[in-house]
């Protein structure tokens, strides 16, 4: 299995034994009836054995909550090994010890632990139940998600959901509540999720720096525009997209079926 490419056969992974992958390989967990699973990094894609290889972004959405979980698990664990051989206390070379769980310095014996960047995403929304998307100013045109940013050191989820709607659209929250978190080991994070209301709907404007274009929609505008192509959502794998559809309701998954970033 590679750092960011999976086998699939039709809606699933295909698993295969560790005895016929070569390369480093990391404990993941046992399952219900104690059989263990391992993620193996290879330099290449096992194509001798006719595999079909996805990235994890493209497979996602088909993949149940255990496969998934194992994918996402895999991905994280093995960009953190190859992201950290060296010590960064000494700087000498590494080795994983525990399964994969952790590297110890070969020199200082000092151990290191994978780490997750936590960043918010932010569903915003005004008193007429309208949504509200931006365009990073580094996407193409048409692509709009919810804003989300990075977690600063010493600050609260609740201080960043505040200050990133402030910084990317100039939105003054009047009131929020968590939704639920989401892995996301591209390379790193995890997607801490809000829905916010803000008091100013009328004088939000894109910073022109991170943010280069914001909308207002209602359910209908988000419906006509998806259909048309005139607006692509975010894929079908993430939480912007979970929160999207949440708001929208129940008939979101049939109606809002136009083309996302990537299907």
């Amino acid at each position: 299995m590679l750092a960011d490419r999976f086998e699939c056969s039709g809606n699933s992974l295909a698993f295969i034994s560790p005895k016929l992958a070569e390369g480093d390989r990391y404990f993941l967990g046992l399952s219900s009836s104690g059989e263990p699973y391992f993620v193996v990094h290879q330099a290449s894609e096992l194509t001798e054995f006719g595999d079909n290889f996805q990235s994890l972004r493209t497979l996602g959405a088909r993949l149940d909550d255990l496969e998934v979980g194992a994918a996402v698990h895999a991905l994280a664990l093995t960009q953190w090994h190859q992201s950290h051989l060296r010590c960064s206390k000494c700087g000498a070379q590494t080795q994983s010890i525990l399964g994969g769980s952790a590297r110890q310095c070969e020199v200082c014996s000092g151990q290191h632990h994978p780490r997750t960047d936590p960043a918010i995403i932010v569903l915003v929304k005004d008193s007429q139940d309208r949504i509200l998307l931006g365009r990073q100013k580094v996407w193409p045109e048409k692509r709009f998600s919810t804003f989300a940013g990075f977690v600063e050191p010493g600050e609260s989820f609740e201080s960043s959901v505040i200050r990133e709607v402030a910084e990317e659209c100039g939105g003054s929250i009047t009131g929020m509540k968590y939704l639920g978190s989401q892995p996301w080991p591209f390379p790193a994070s995890i997607m801490i999720a809000y829905e916010a209301n803000i008091s100013n709907p009328g004088s939000v404007a894109a910073d022109g720096q991170e943010i280069e274009e914001i909308i207002w929609l209602t359910r209908d505008e988000l419906k006509s525009k998806s259909a048309s192509g005139e607006l692509l959502l975010p894929p079908l794998i993430s939480v912007a997209r979970a929160m999207i559809n949440a708001w929208y309701g129940p008939m979101a998954e049939s109606e809002l079926s136009g083309q996302s970033w990537r299907n």
